[in-house]
């Protein structure tokens, strides 16, 4: 749903003022209700912080609190930039689980991830290129610039690249591919951190974000398919050689 609002003006839920004790759970409540009712569904996104102040008739740091309620129940999902949405309730159990299972298996288990995303990003990447709008272009320029400026700040960096993958995600204009990349957040994360154990390994990323970047711009679905591709076997040995202790073994950087 676009432009911040609940639902679609025909069955838009009407909030009552807030006016009592523990404000947030009413809050809370309240939203809840909204979605067992269906009029927010999963993919709808929530007004802005002060928009939901007031029509409540709460302080923002109520809000914040119901927000965060609301991400503890796996009932919305807040995303750094881009807004909270609805979820559908089972990206915080997927991603324990998928969590888990990489942790057990450790090796295998990042082998696993990298397999994983060679089999969904390409194809999601290419859907991104034929409907991303222009403020989705706008949010992976943005982590373009970050990361160039944050290649020796992990933490900075790896953040603007899990946005500009979600953001890629969003593009695609289906709210479950968007659920199913953030159920593995946590898992690319860790990921993206061996990175950076790597000579050389942010620069690589960077050369392969621009092109997947310069492909999207361009709606090449074709051209977005195989960056992404290519990048996703640059993450790939870079994550291996990080995980044996040596010298990755590099792809040419095709231009």
């Amino acid at each position: 749903m676009k432009n911040g609002s609940l639902a679609p003006a025909s069955s838009q839920p009407v909030y009552r003022t807030v006016r009592t004790s523990r404000l947030y759970e009413q809050i809370v409540q309240q939203i809840e209700d909204s979605i067992l009712k269906g009029a927010l569904r999963p993919g709808d996104q929530l007004p802005s912080e002060r928009d939901l102040a007031q029509r409540f008739g709460v302080s923002r740091t109520a809000v914040r609190e119901a927000v965060k309620a609301l991400c503890e129940k796996g009932l919305v999902e807040a995303y750094s930039g881009r807004g909270t949405f609805i979820t559908d309730g089972t990206s915080r159990v997927i991603r324990q689980s998928l969590d888990l299972i990489v942790r057990i298996g450790q090796r295998e288990g990042s082998a696993h991830l990298s397999e994983l995303r060679q089999m969904l990003e390409p194809q999601i990447a290419a859907l991104a290129a034929t409907r991303v709008e222009e403020q989705l272009l706008a949010t992976m320029r943005e982590a373009v610039v970050t990361m160039d400026s944050s290649l020796h700040d992990p933490a900075a960096y790896i953040e603007a690249d899990l946005d500009f993958h979600l953001a890629l995600a969003e593009a695609a204009g289906n709210p479950l591919i968007l659920s199913l990349l953030d159920s593995i957040v946590v898992l690319l994360r860790e990921q993206r951190r061996r990175i950076f154990d790597v000579d050389g390994g942010p620069e690589r990323g960077q050369f392969h974000h621009k092109r997947i970047l310069e492909a999207i711009e361009q709606r090449d679905p074709e051209r977005t398919r195989a960056a992404m591709r290519d990048h996703l076997e640059q993450v790939r040995e870079d994550s291996q050689s990080s995980s044996v202790g040596k010298e990755p073994v590099i792809s040419e950087l095709r231009s």
